[in-house]
């Protein structure tokens, strides 16, 4: 015997490409951490390439209890910055949480206290960014840009 779906579920529409949904569908809401985000990413870029990292390496190095960072301009009209995590760290987890508080302090304080033309990299540090409490870590970083800035003068 052949049927056609409407027989079996008479409340349904016949098919006709695809299903029609059967909810009233709502714009997305809209997300204002999205619009913060892209705001201050427009200020500054992160670094990605090995060569950027080797050239803040031969920058100022200035180390602060929680991490190391590097500093170094770059010629160029942004800010940029970059973090790095070794293995010395700890594990895989270690490793994320260290990558996402610095991620986090640099997206605090950069924005407010960063130069244009120069390039920050965060090295995070054995036990001491992992367990280093998070106003400290944003202490130090906020330290560490006054002291380059005064002292490079530019």
């Amino acid at each position: 015997h052949t049927c056609i779906a409407s027989c079996r579920r008479p409340w349904l529409p016949p098919r006709s490409g695809w299903p029609a949904p059967r909810w009233p569908r709502r714009s997305p809401r809209p997300r204002p951490q999205e619009a913060q985000r892209l705001s201050q990413l427009n200020k500054m870029s992160v670094l990605t390439k090995r060569a950027d990292f080797l050239a803040a390496n031969r920058g100022l190095r200035i180390a602060r209890p929680g991490f190391v960072l590097l500093v170094n301009p770059n010629g160029l009209d942004q800010v940029r910055f970059g973090i790095t995590v070794t293995k010395k760290i700890g594990n895989a987890v270690f490793r994320n949480r260290a990558k996402r508080r610095l991620r986090e302090v640099a997206r605090a304080v950069l924005p407010a206290l960063a130069k244009q033309g120069w390039d920050y990299v965060l090295v995070a540090r054995p036990q001491a960014t992992v367990s280093r409490p998070f106003p400290d870590l944003l202490a130090d970083l906020e330290l560490a840009l006054r002291s380059v800035h005064r002292e490079g003068g530019k």
